[in-house]
């Protein structure tokens, strides 16, 4: 495990400074530095509280275990809900009241006694074929019928993201319907699961399958990209269940660390970070939906239409988690 701080990541470019040492936070996350430097250094620069960052691609709970109370961490910020479950799961959070965050972020999108807040949602969505199949009004629920065999692509069932959606297919239908959707995804895939949700896009594209599972950001990234807008132009961008209950939505989000030894500051970094400046610049360097209202997406990604999300309240998949996990490996998912 490889744990990087700001510094290192930046060279010699500090992402903050604080002459007095109770005006600094440290701040634990699974969120790039390429996303997150911009927003921390807008913070310090308006409240002059510095922040070092940590980042690390897994672990953070662990550590953070590990450290107990001498722990430094204030805030941790995660890529999805899976990463907020484990850290409440494991009691390392500590609840937060504000009437900004409550104000800011719908009660949809964060956790009923406050121990998370969201900060973006993103879509899972269906990217099928363009030369082949074009748009399509389909349903997750669909990804199972035998028209589909062999069409299919995704990343590992045990991947956070596909855990969340397993979780809300059993919150809607049940573990015994939601056991045979499984077993009928996994006999519709083109290949075992593999890659990252890039990857299916470019595998739709090389025709090794029709259809992808797919976060709606890295789609949006891959067309901002040119060594990958080509790969992204050969899909299509399909909102599941629009027709029902809506499309399945995951968020990122942050926690205040439950040893905070900075508590009041990182609540402060926690509003800044729900308020329509760092929420402008999630949507626009990232491709992600603001969960604050007001706050517009991006043009490109607003280039993609409005679409109904499920309403189902985001902290209600986790009382799903385990039994999603438990079913993909009944199912044997990845094999």
């Amino acid at each position: 495990m490889k744990w990087v701080t700001c510094a290192a990541v930046v060279g010699l470019m500090s992402i903050g400074y604080s002459a007095n040492a109770e005006d600094k936070l440290t701040v634990y996350s699974y969120r790039q530095a390429f996303l997150v430097e911009p927003i921390i250094q807008r913070f310090t620069d308006e409240t002059g509280i510095g922040v070092d960052v940590v980042f690390a691609k897994d672990g953070i709970a662990e550590r953070i275990a590990r450290e107990g109370r001498l722990s430094p961490a204030d805030l941790v910020l995660t890529s999805d809900f899976s990463r907020l479950v484990e850290l409440v799961d494991k009691d390392l959070t500590s609840p937060v009241k504000s009437t900004l965050l409550e104000n800011n972020i719908p009660a949809q999108y964060r956790d009923p006694d406050g121990q998370w807040y969201a900060l973006t949602m993103r879509v899972r969505n269906l990217y099928t074929a363009k030369d082949r199949l074009g748009p399509q009004q389909m349903t997750y629920e669909e990804l199972a019928d035998p028209k589909y065999k062999g069409k299919i692509c995704t990343r590992s069932g045990k991947h956070p993201y596909n855990i969340a959606l397993v979780a809300s297919i059993i919150a809607h239908h049940g573990e015994a319907e939601a056991k045979t959707w499984l077993q009928g995804v996994k006999a519709n895939l083109a290949r075992k699961p593999q890659g990252n949700d890039r990857g299916q896009i470019a595998a739709v594209k090389e025709g090794v399958c029709d259809i992808a599972l797919g976060n709606s950001y890295y789609y949006g990234n891959m067309l901002k990209d040119p060594d990958q807008k080509v790969i992204a132009e050969a899909v299509t961008i399909n909102f599941p269940n629009q027709a029902d209950r809506g499309a399945h939505v995951n968020v990122s989000g942050m926690a205040l660390a439950r040893y905070s030894p900075n508590k009041a500051n990182a609540i402060k970094l926690m509003e800044f970070l729900s308020a329509d400046v760092a929420q402008k610049a999630y949507a626009d360097i990232n491709m992600e939906y603001p969960v604050k209202t007001d706050v517009a997406p991006s043009p490109l990604v607003a280039s993609w239409g409005q679409f109904k999300s499920d309403q189902m309240p985001i902290f209600k998949l986790a009382e799903y988690h385990q039994a999603a996990v438990k079913l993909l490996d009944e199912v044997q998912f990845d094999l």
